[in-house]
């Protein structure tokens, strides 16, 4: 028995007396043959006209703390660190443990099971993976399953926030016990309905089925199986051997609506009188109005309706977009300054040298040798696909608010706070979102989206231009990372990094107001920061005497947590010091690599990417291979890359394009422990490796003035056709824990440092600075400040060509 069964045992031998019995209503299980005797759990009947059921504690969701691997006698073994014990997507689990009784399914007369999912579906797939647990333990076909997500529910506190990959892990038990208990509650009703005893009953795509063959479809069943007042019951779940959906392949039970384009975002909803609204904002980052000019001469343009001044700038509501966007250029604003004027690259640099920590292992060059390195990563944009956008319609005593939100509640309370209006008086609705990346953990829109409402006195639909997500939206902050690593005698004896960001924003908490506020405190923030950092960073090589720390700077930017928080960075100059260690010691890097680490399922992704790329095949010259490997969340990826950055590369010429070095091929092995949707965990890694690439190679903002230069896609180089791997391999390892482990985010720091390594190894020359492409000359002209946005193009065909 592991450490989790016995913890699980203890738990519930108080109640094994009361588990030997049916329930107060008669409730039985589901029959034996579903292997229920190992582990039960706890779930709800809840009073309701058809079948409405709850999980209660999941205590099952409890991470194991990992086993170590065991530590090679050439190695010197480091102690684990505080996110090798207990990580942030611990953390969010446990929080979210109280009020998961508070989650309901229910089955209504149509035979359909809906669920309202506490989180924000953005495109990573959850509300098809959610699909998926309550049709495996409802023995339910998954298109019977309905998804939404729910409004805000300030009773659910740290359960509605997404974030930290953490959906999957956190809901995998609480979901899958109410659809059991679902299922055992119909089971029952049928066997009172049929006279036959429950176990001689089986359930099967949504019928029940009696040995004599008479069958009853759970819609039929749905109001017998009801309760009239809330019962306890104790049900089991089935054991992976049994698994018919989980761990199997499933296309998105969205994306005919997705390519068809029927699916519904925000600015989709047909909300009465809200007409389109748009904000001239500012030329620095955060400046402020001091006077219009010509707001009048404004508010008479043609489909114009309002103009007034707001906190972040001078709102238009107009017929069509198209008119919002001809009165925001046609604007006259006089601007204070921002909270970053004057700032530039070099100087928010500079400061961040000043903070740097310090470094305790001192270099002894007489008995130790050292590897020394500073690495800096630029700004980078935080735009999603779907630009900021909101609907809103603020009423005397009462708000309503629909948006892509990742941390709705903090919306609504602060939204409520923002408007002076009571909690309950304000309504959340949260939308699906066209992307995320952490963006929408933030309700900017929303909350500008209520305060313009309020102030003109009629329903808005919101959205800011490409241009404003670009210069005043959110962030990944710049950053330096100083490594230091000593060794002797072909040993690794100590490993240091430094890293130093520009402040992530905390402010969305970890989901409600309190834990919001106190992350914005002026002393608070950098302990926030730094719970954050040390419950997402590790290495997982054995380096000796092991430090990580954070030190942020800078308060004056519109940061936020993009993808990974601090991990791609981190990860990238780390997986390139251990190049540089495995070269100064005259090892292979996945030699070296495999010596050192701690988790035998790290070793285990590691070389299936090295057998499936072919690691070490005699490649040209300025090409190269690259490989990097990176644990989160209880789960492992490694990543091979090819690059390819020889002159007839580097120099290729695209239209408006920066085109530089090629990843000709990527080889990516996961391990999430299991995998529930193998497919969607498929898509996650694509998405993880090309945001990768981008970050290593082309994509960042160049502060200058106060404010950033990019202004569209046009100018921001993520990722572009022509800059992908013609060979893209995703290996998914067989399961290895029986749990789901973190996958929105694990990806990109093994790609980025994959494709740096192999960049340094091409050009002979160590990559510190990130994006490669970062520098002058810029490879764009930059849209002006004044007006903040440019014209609507006309010239739209022209571009496609």
């Amino acid at each position: 028995m592991d450490a989790q069964d016995r913890a699980a045992h203890h738990a519930q031998e108080p109640r094994q007396r009361a588990e030997q019995r049916p329930s107060r209503d008669g409730d039985t299980d589901a029959p034996p043959s579903r292997g229920i005797g190992r582990r039960r759990f706890l779930g709800y009947v809840l009073a309701a006209p058809t079948l409405t059921v709850a999980a209660r504690l999941g205590e099952e969701v409890l991470a194991p703390t990992p086993a170590a691997a065991a530590v090679a006698a050439a190695v010197v073994p480091s102690l684990p660190g505080p996110a090798d014990i207990y990580d942030l997507n611990d953390m969010l689990t446990h929080a979210a443990l109280p009020t998961a009784n508070l989650i309901t399914i229910r089955v209504d007369e149509d035979g359909i099971a809906h669920f309202a999912l506490p989180r924000a579906e953005v495109g990573q797939g959850i509300t098809t993976s959610t699909a998926m647990l309550i049709a495996e333990e409802l023995d339910l076909p998954i298109d019977r399953v309905r998804v939404t997500l729910a409004d805000a529910r300030p009773e659910l506190l740290f359960n509605q926030l997404t974030g930290g990959s953490n959906t999957t892990i956190s809901t995998y038990t609480p979901v899958r016990v109410a659809a059991a208990v679902a299922r055992g509650r119909l089971l029952r009703a049928a066997a009172l309905e049929l006279g036959q005893a429950v176990t001689t009953l089986t359930a099967k795509a949504g019928v029940i089925t009696s040995a004599a063959g008479v069958r009853l479809t759970y819609g039929e069943l749905a109001v017998k199986a009801a309760s009239l007042a809330d019962i306890q019951v104790s049900v089991g779940l089935k054991e992976p051997g049994q698994f018919r959906v989980i761990g199997t392949d499933q296309r998105r039970i969205d994306a005919l609506e997705a390519v068809t384009g029927r699916k519904k975002f925000a600015m989709d909803l047909q909300v009465p009188g809200a007409l389109p609204t748009m904000v001239c904002r500012p030329p620095t980052i955060n400046g402020k109005v001091r006077s219009v000019a010509n707001l009048a001469e404004v508010r008479a343009m043609p489909g114009i309706t309002d103009a007034v001044t707001v906190s972040t700038g001078v709102a238009v509501r107009g017929r069509t977009f198209g008119q919002c966007i001809d009165a925001v250029r046609a604007l006259k604003v006089t601007w204070g300054p921002g909270t970053a004027e004057g700032a530039s690259d070099a100087t928010v640099l500079a400061e961040l040298r000043k903070a740097e920590l310090p470094l305790v292992v001192p270099p002894l060059d007489l008995v130790t040798k050292s590897v020394d390195t500073r690495f800096t990563f630029q700004f980078a944009s935080n735009s999603a696909l779907e630009t900021n956008c909101a609907v809103a319609d603020v009423r005397p005593g009462s708000a309503e608010i629909w948006a892509s939100l990742k941390s709705p509640i903090v919306a609504q309370e602060k939204i409520a706070a923002r408007l002076g209006l009571p909690i309950g008086a304000v309504k959340v609705h949260v939308t699906e979102g066209g992307g995320s990346f952490g963006r929408k953990l933030f309700h900017d829109a929303a909350g500008e989206a209520a305060e313009i409402s309020q102030a003109m006195g009629k329903p808005v639909r919101l959205m800011w231009h490409r241009t404003d997500d670009f210069r005043q939206g959110r962030t990944h902050p710049m950053a330096t990372s100083r490594v230091r690593a000593t060794y002797a005698l072909g040993q690794v004896l100590s490993y240091e990094q430094r890293h130093t960001s520009v402040a992530t924003d905390f402010g969305h908490g970890l989901g409600e107001i309190i834990t919001s506020e106190v992350a914005q405190l002026p002393v608070a923030n950098l302990t926030f920061s730094e719970t954050m950092y040390q419950l997402t960073q590790s290495t997982p090589y054995h380096f000796g005497l092991t430090t990580q720390l954070l030190n942020e700077v800078d308060n004056g930017f519109n940061t936020g947590s993009m993808r990974g928080i601090y991990s791609p960075n981190v990860r990238c100059a780390q997986e390139l010091v251990v190049d540089q260690l495995a070269e100064k010691m005259g090892e292979d890097p996945l030699a070296f690599r495999r010596r050192h680490l701690k988790d035998e399922r790290a070793r285990a992704v590691l070389d299936k990417v090295a057998e499936a790329g072919s690691w070490g095949r005699k490649m040209a010259p300025g090409t190269a291979q690259g490989i990097a490997l990176h644990p989160e969340y209880h789960a492992f990826v490694a990543v091979l890359a090819e690059i390819d950055c020889r002159p007839e590369t580097t120099g290729r010429k695209v239209p408006d394009a920066y085109t530089g070095p090629r990843v000709t091929k990527i080889v990516c092995a996961v391990d999430v422990g299991l995998a529930v949707n193998p497919r969607g965990l498929e898509a996650q890694m694509m998405g993880g490796i090309i945001d990768g690439i981008a970050t290593a190679l082309t994509s960042s903002l160049h502060l200058k003035d106060g404010h950033f230069l990019e202004g569209s896609w046009d100018n921001y180089f993520y990722s572009r056709q022509w800059n992908t791997p013609p060979e893209l391999q995703i290996i998914v390892m067989p399961p290895t824990t029986g749990k789901p482990g973190g996958a929105g985010e694990l990806a990109v720091g093994a790609s980025m440092a994959a494709v740096a390594c192999a960049y340094g190894r091409a050009t002979g020359t160590l990559p510190t600075t990130f994006p490669v492409n970062h520098g002058e000359p810029l490879a764009f002209t930059p849209l002006p400040t004044t007006p903040p946005i440019p014209a609507s193009p006309t010239d739209g065909r022209a571009r496609t060509r």
